[in-house]
């Protein structure tokens, strides 16, 4: 697993539940760079998560090395082991932690422990689950929606990467991958209204032919786009009962692409 994704992780469960919001305001941190990191659109660098520890009040190394390598490539550790290391590091350098805070990493340390030995279990394939970020983000289909600034996450999807290979899906990495919900009826019969979409966020440009999440004027949408001509895409409904639109390629920010829609269409 990637560095970065092992202490977002790590982050996620010293949050514990809070909002992006109320964890940035609590701890002095600037929510946008926060969300940033949360959404995998900002990596989380050794000297980021030095940073983030000690503005939080964690104990050093916490979020820099939460896990050994050989933790890492092993991806099975005891549920009393874990526990135990956390335990230990706590009464080292925990002193200025509230309890609250002791007893959220100890709880974090036995939910990973046990989950990855489930997952190792379970699999056939170590390191085959991979789990998709699903945010609370309707991305219109028919008039737009004002996106939010701090998007919060719904919950992790549990999926097999080797399934979404034999899908066809497209993608660099699993951490590129995020889920938010279409919501109108001025993509069907592609996307009907609430399904829950896969996207990759690292696409912020034009790719060829195909649907997006993008903003134009400030609100959000997903759409077709194919190119017009020089300076301006075709943004495309496909449910014919929608007009489609000429729209300036210099007033289009693309936000992602989408790459399948949860009712089994591969885009």
């Amino acid at each position: 697993m990637d560095i970065n994704m092992i202490r977002v992780k790590a982050l996620r469960s010293i949050m514990a539940g809070a909002t992006q919001k109320d964890f940035a305001k609590q701890h002095g941190l600037d929510a946008s760079y926060l969300s940033q990191i949360l959404n995998g659109h900002r990596n989380m660098g050794e000297k980021a998560a030095a940073t983030l520890e000690e503005k939080i009040g964690l104990p050093s190394g916490t979020l820099v090395s939460p896990a050994s390598e050989s933790d890492i490539d092993q991806r099975v550790v005891t549920r009393s082991t874990a526990a135990e290391i956390v335990r230990q590091m706590l009464m080292k350098h925990g002193k200025n932690l509230t309890a609250d805070a002791k007893a959220r990493l100890l709880a974090a340390a036995d939910e990973t422990s046990i989950g990855t030995a489930a997952s190792t279990i379970t699999s056939g394939q170590v390191g085959d689950e991979i789990r998709i970020a699903h945010y609370d983000v309707r991305a219109a289909m028919g008039s737009g929606q004002i996106p939010a600034e701090y998007p919060e996450m719904l919950q992790d999807v549990k999926v097999s990467l080797r399934h979404l290979r034999d899908m066809g899906l497209r993608f660099e990495e699993p951490w590129h991958l995020k889920m938010l919900t279409g919501w109108g009826q001025s993509m069907e019969p592609t996307i009907r209204d609430r399904d829950p979409l896969i996207v990759d966020v690292t696409v912020r440009e034009f790719i060829g032919d195909g649907i997006y999440l993008l903003t134009w004027h400030d609100m959000l949408y997903v759409k077709r786009l194919q190119v017009a001509d020089a300076d301006h895409y075709e943004m495309i409904s496909d449910n014919a009962m929608h007009k489609d639109r000429t729209i300036r390629r210099e007033e289009v920010h693309i936000q992602a692409k989408v790459l399948y829609v949860w009712n089994g269409h591969l885009l």
